[in-house]
């Protein structure tokens, strides 16, 4: 499989700041070629790559006050390898989080989902969500989490995923955010998945059904999106002032959103 992705930023800066991107593909066994670049006012900017969890990749630029621009661009050939487990991760998975409030959702889950276990309970808290929940550009805000989403009933793909996550961890099940290119996804943006540790592995889900499944190429991994967030800045401010993303595959894919599916 080829796949081929793109993101362009552009910002305002109206004084100098820490800008801290997370838009490169992850790392792993795959063959990747990639370039990232950062100008401001047309003159080149240092960037410091800095490793974070699952191959994730921060990308860290001290940005001054003008017009700054990013673009960055991959192709990725192959799959990666099925996402390694890790003894830390399926304690650190199962704990509340700030945009996963499973201990908020206890009650309510193991009601719900009651005598589940393994890929079923996977398969039905995923459908719950994608019945009850509806897709709805800007209809929540930045800091909403999985208890917002699950009383407003309506959200983007970060609070899909974050409900997905907090309702199984409710339920005892390792889970986690990831950062995404999508291709295939429309409207085209960065996508959130979840992922979930059932009958000994990590699979992807995703509620929203927007894009099939062995698309998906992992950018950054985490909690939720505390640990995914695409920008982050720090010491300034700043005005995002155009952005677009772009993924695409050589390979014609259709998911139902059934079966166990590793994000490769």
């Amino acid at each position: 499989m080829l796949r081929s992705v793109a993101a362009h930023l552009s910002f305002d800066v109206h004084a100098p700041l820490e800008l801290l991107l997370s838009v490169a593909v992850a790392e792993g066994p795959h063959d990747r070629t990639e370039l990232l670049t950062a100008r401001s006012d047309d003159d080149p900017l240092d960037v410091q790559e800095i490793k974070t969890a699952h191959g994730g990749r921060v990308h860290r630029i001290l940005a001054p006050a003008g017009r700054v621009v990013v673009d960055y661009q991959a192709t990725v050939t192959g799959q990666a390898g099925v996402p390694p487990v890790e003894d830390v991760d399926l304690v650190e998975y199962r704990r509340p989080s700030r945009y996963a409030e499973s201990d908020r959702l206890l009650a309510f889950a193991r009601d719900q989902f009651r005598g589940l276990t393994g890929a079923d309970l996977l398969d039905t808290v995923v459908t719950w969500v994608s019945r009850h929940v509806t897709y709805l550009s800007g209809s929540s805000l930045p800091t909403d989490g999985a208890t917002d989403t699950l009383l407003k009933r309506r959200g983007v793909c970060r609070d899909f995923a974050h409900l997905v996550v907090a309702l199984l961890r409710a339920c005892d099940v390792p889970a986690r955010l990831a950062s995404v290119y999508a291709p295939g996804l429309k409207p085209m943006d960065f996508h959130a998945v979840a992922e979930a540790y059932v009958e000994g592995a990590w699979y992807v889900v995703d509620a929203t059904g927007l894009a099939p499944r062995e698309s998906l190429l992992r950018i950054a991994t985490g909690r939720d999106a505390t640990d995914t967030a695409f920008l982050s800045y720090y010491g300034g401010s700043l005005r995002l002032r155009a952005m677009t993303v772009s993924a695409v595959t050589d390979t014609r894919l259709v998911d139902d959103g059934t079966g166990l599916v590793a994000l490769r």
